[in-house]
């Protein structure tokens, strides 16, 4: 037992790291969710912010646009030219993606100002990718709504888990203490 633990060293090293950061930002996410009441914003500051961005980001695509509060549910309404196409979630807002995405950094991490940086624009271009995703599904399912569903559990999810595959491989194989031990 001895011999597969010293010779998996790394391997538990980044799964313990792993899930340590995942549980930690987890539980940080968790508090700040409880704390927020909705009355300032609804149904907390960064979902509103997200549907705010995403509204801003449709008209400047030409849509009018117009997000609402949800009447029965902590959500945003999302309405284009007069047709209601989506509601933004708490899990619309991309922080569970960041959070994953941080874990894993770290649990791979490189110098310590390197995964800083790294995490820094990596967490902004998830968000920003984000809004995106959000305004193109709306426009999709706005023009395609018989699509909902390859949209929704296809198209939405492959655009911001794909790009952080993509991160991932990009930090594994360029900057983690693992691409300098291969060199």
């Amino acid at each position: 037992m001895k011999d597969l633990i010293i010779k998996y060293k790394s391997v538990i090293k980044f799964i313990l790291t792993f899930l340590v950061v995942y549980a930690i930002l987890t539980f940080v996410y968790k508090v700040y969710l409880d704390s927020s009441d909705g009355s300032t914003y609804y149904p907390d500051y960064l979902t509103n912010l997200v549907a705010k961005q995403t509204d801003s980001l449709l008209h400047a695509f030409g849509y009018a646009s117009r997000i609402e509060k949800h009447p029965d549910e902590p959500s945003m309404k999302l309405i284009v030219n007069g047709e209601f196409v989506a509601r933004i979630i708490e899990g619309c807002n991309a922080m569970s993606v960041i959070i994953l995405f941080i874990s894993f950094i770290i649990a791979f991490a490189g110098k310590a100002k390197t995964t800083f940086f790294y995490i820094l624009a990596g967490s902004i271009l998830i968000y920003i990718v984000n809004i995106f995703r959000i305004a193109i599904l709306s426009v999709g399912l706005y023009h395609y709504p018989w699509r909902s569903e390859e949209l929704h559990t296809v198209i939405f999810p492959l655009i911001i888990y794909g790009m952080v595959f993509l991160l991932w491989m990009f930090w594994v194989n360029r900057f983690s203490s693992l691409s300098s031990l291969n060199e």
